[in-house]
């Protein structure tokens, strides 16, 4: 007897096989990532130029932190892209956006501990 056999009848039950959705078009893909994209790009940017900034006034760690920050957006980026690229376009931008969220509350902690081990260092010296 077969999973889709009815016990009582003995007869097959159809099986009901969901219709399949059509995806995104390229060009939308294309849309949504490459408007999420320049805010990525700015967290890289903006990263990079603290980087430049700071580069005198920072220790080993400070250093390891805001160069995780510089690459930590195209990570996320990549995630975000990988998850939501084949679904809808509203879950697709919400991924995208909470993928960019997560990157402004790193750059945020980054710039707190950046702050205060600069703070440190001017005042240890």
């Amino acid at each position: 007897m077969s999973e889709n056999t009815n016990p009582v009848t003995g007869t097959e039950a159809p099986v009901s096989v969901p219709p399949r959705r059509a995806a995104l078009p390229v060009w939308l893909i294309a849309t949504i990532a490459g408007f999420f994209g320049l805010f990525y790009a700015y967290a890289v940017w903006n990263a990079l130029a603290f980087l430049i900034s700071q580069a005198s006034g920072l220790s080993g760690g400070g250093w390891a932190l805001v160069l995780a920050a510089v690459v930590f957006p195209f990570v996320v980026f990549a995630m975000a892209f990988a998850i939501g690229w084949k679904r809808r376009a509203g879950a697709f931008s919400l991924v995208m956006l909470t993928g960019l969220g997560l990157v402004a509350v790193f750059w945020f902690n980054v710039l707190a501990y950046v702050t205060v081990d600069f703070v440190r260092a001017v005042l240890a010296s």
